[in-house]
Formats: C-alpha cells, structure tokens, sequence
C-alpha cells in the first residue's frame, strides 16, 4: 500500500511541473474536478474545499497554463509495464465537443456526433490514442488527447499521434481501429511505421489477392481476383477456419483469408478476418458478422486466430473513457472562448485518467447507498471515492498568495465587439479536370 501511494505521490509532483505557468490553480483546478461529482458551469469547481483560490482562477489558470504535452506522454508510457506482454495494446478513436452557440470561436467545424438526431454537429473534434491496460473492463488511459485543426483529419492526426508515440515506446504495439480507419488512405501513411493494426472495414468493402505472374507483356499487374465483402460468390476458400464457444456470442465462426489488399494500396498485403456467430434455433437474434483486417510486421501466428480477434473487442473501452470525461469529469461543460484553453482543459483529462488509476488500488471504494460493492473499481467508483486519498496525501501545489483586487474596467474605456468567425466546412474535390490540370 504505501509503495502505491509513493507512486500515486510521485507522479504528481513530477506532473505538477509540467504544467508550466499558473500550475499551482491548475492543480487545484483539477482536483476540484476530480471530487465534484455535480457542476453546472466552470466557476461551480471554486466551491470545492480542495480549491484555495477565489473562482476568477479557474479561468485564469486555464488562460496561463502551458501543459507540455510530450513530456506529458513519456511521462505516462513509464507507467506501462513493458516485461509481462507480448504487445502494449493502444486504441485510437475521436469524438465531437459540441458547440453549437458560440459564433465568436475560431476554427469551429461540422463534426460526427451520434447523440445528436442530425447526426452531426457543430464545434471541435479531439483524436484520442489510449493505452488499453485490461483484458477486461472499462479502463482506457490516453497518451494524447489532442483538437483536429481544420487543416488536420482524424487519420492524418491519429498518425502523427502514433507515430509521436512510437519514438518513446520501444516495444511492440497493437493498434486498434474502427471502421472509419479502415481504408487505404491509413494504410499508406502507416506503412513506414513498425506498428501492427488489427481494425474493423465495412461490409461492403471490396479487396484484391495478389495478382498473376508477369506474362512479360505490357504493364504488369497490380490486383488480382476481387474479394467482395457482401458477395460470397467472390470468395476463395478460407486459410484458417475455428469455431469458438464464446461467453457472450456463443457459438462463433471466425475465418482467416490471407494476402489481399486494398485497391489503393496493393503493396501491403493484409489477413482478413470474419467472425460469424452460428445460428442454434430459430429463436436465436442473430448479430450482424463483423470483418476485421491485421497488418502488422510481426507474424499473425503469434496470436492464435481464436485469441487475435478478441483483441478488437477492447477498442470499445476509448468509448467508455469519452462517456466518462464527458459526464463524470465535465469535459463538455465549460464554455470557453478560444481553442487554447479548450485545448489546456483538454490536456487535463489525461491527467485525471491516470491518477485514478494509480490510486485504483488505494482506495475503498465509498458507494452510494443503492449502490453494489465492487472489486476491480471502474474510473467513476475512483473518482467517487478520491477525497479522502487527496486529503491523505496532500498536494504539490503551493498556497495562493493574496494580490489584492483588481482594477476593474477604468472609465471611459471603449468595449469592442468580439470577432465572429464562419463554421469551417471540409470539401473533397470531385473535380477530375481540375485534378489532371494539377498533373
């Protein structure tokens, strides 16, 4: 116990002075955050008793800080253990921080959002690449957690972002991705990195083999035979074929075909995977069969196929982790005025994950009363019992010093209006004559 507790000790004072400026509110800010279970905007987190600060800080505090994000990273990857796996499992995701009335925000865009009816939505979009610890469970603690510009997409951040961890991860690593990756385009810009990707493709995706032997008459060949996903008919018999009694789908078929393609990336030979739940009885509700791919350097036989694509299922944890910032740790409540401090309150997500894990075996777990007891504690039962732990062990931030007040606004003064800024919406040139004049 006391060694996790000189850990949990450690890793905040050596965060704390990655914060830069204003760290000493910023620290407050984010404990406050931590044992406030009900806030209704920015300044309800002052009323904390682990907040020392008169409310004006919670803005300021975001305003000066400067979280250095690289070393924040490296700091975190000296928390995964690296000698009891055969890979460090990462998952890579990105969600939509709404915001719809705030005409005087720069770069705002039109984003993916599920919840909404329209299915999309106005505001930022943040690319998350998390490390998954657990065979089991809903834990996912990100490396990065970082705003898609308008000049940026969710493929050509999540590889900057991986690639940003790969030079401080010298180990092997398994990349896991949903279907919105899982295509050519992420492929070719990963193909230089020393990473294996397990993700999921559409169903109406349409692969190549590998094509015949040069004739020696014109231009060679680049795809063969077409591998439609929504065709059987197209389909070559299987390389591996297992049947599985697994606890949830039940009865499961998963099938391996090997060296197929996508058509844009012929180069890069891939091993398809299918996982079909096998029908008992007419009662039986069928699930949809999904499709994965794995592209990796390391061989597929490392991983036997019945074990490879469970893999895939830890994926979902990243969504669990956006549910939890979102509801449990206030991500989306603060309305602030300029990506920059968005993107300082968004570093601090990170950090909160991460000393909840590492207080995960300190803590008693303080449920509510129509509650049940549990073992291994989810994020939220941490952070519900994280106030005693904070109490216990104290901070490193140092006590505020009183400045007096403040001016105010001095007489006379013109107030000017703010800037509004139009919603940046993203095209793709479907212009063709416009494409061959560039050539």
């Amino acid at each position: 116990m006391n060694n996790n507790i000189n850990r949990l000790q450690k890793f905040r004072n050596d965060t704390y002075n990655l914060l830069g400026f204003a760290k000493d509110s910023t620290y407050d800010l984010m404990d406050a955050v931590l044992t406030t279970r009900t806030a209704y905007s920015l300044a309800d987190f002052s009323l904390s008793t682990l907040f020392r600060r008169q409310w004006p800080s919670t803005y300021e505090s975001l305003q000066d800080c400067r979280p250095n994000r690289s070393k924040l990273m490296e700091r975190y990857i000296k928390e995964i253990p690296l000698y009891d796996s055969l890979y460090v499992t990462l998952a890579i995701d990105h969600t939509a921080n709404t915001r719809l009335n705030s005409p005087t925000l720069k770069d705002r865009g039109y984003h993916y959002s599920p919840l909404n009816c329209q299915k999309v939505t106005e505001g930022y979009s943040y690319s998350s690449i998390a490390w998954i610890p657990e065979e089991q469970g809903s834990w996912a603690l990100p490396l990065r957690h970082e705003r898609i510009s308008s000049f940026e997409t969710p493929i050509s951040k999540a590889v900057w972002q991986l690639k940003q961890v790969k030079k401080s991860l010298n180990h092997p690593i398994l990349v896991l991705l949903d279907s919105e990756y899982g295509n050519s385009s992420w492929v070719n810009q990963t193909v230089n990195l020393e990473v294996d990707c397990l993700m999921r493709i559409r169903s109406n995706c349409c692969l190549y083999g590998v094509p015949v032997n040069y004739s020696g008459r014109g231009r060679p060949k680049k795809h063969g035979n077409k591998f439609k996903l929504n065709d059987q008919s197209t389909w070559n018999e299987a390389t591996e074929t297992v049947e599985i009694n697994d606890d949830k789908l039940g009865r499961t078929k998963v099938s391996l075909w090997s060296q197929l393609h996508f058509r844009n990336s012929p180069s890069v030979p891939m091993s398809l995977i299918l996982v079909d739940r096998v029908k008992n009885n007419k009662k039986d509700s069928l699930t949809r069969p999904f499709w994965l791919v794995f592209i990796g350097k390391q061989k597929i036989d490392l991983l036997p196929l019945e074990l490879l694509w469970k893999k895939y299922l830890r994926r979902f944890a990243v969504d669990h982790w956006y549910r939890f910032i979102k509801q449990r740790l206030h991500w989306t409540l603060p309305a602030l005025s300029t990506p920059h401090q968005g993107e300082r309150w968004s570093d601090l997500m990170p950090l909160i994950t991460w000393q909840l894990w590492l207080a995960k075996d300190i803590v008693e777990d303080n449920y509510l009363p129509w509650q049940k007891p549990q073992k291994n504690l989810s994020p939220g039962r941490v952070a519900q019992s994280m106030f005693g732990l904070l109490v216990e062990i104290g901070t490193p931030a140092k006590l505020p010093k009183p400045r007096g007040k403040s001016p105010g606004w001095e007489k006379g003064q013109v107030r000017t209006k703010r800037t509004r800024y139009p919603v940046v919406k993203k095209r793709k040139s479907s212009d063709k004559k416009a494409k061959n004049r560039k050539t």
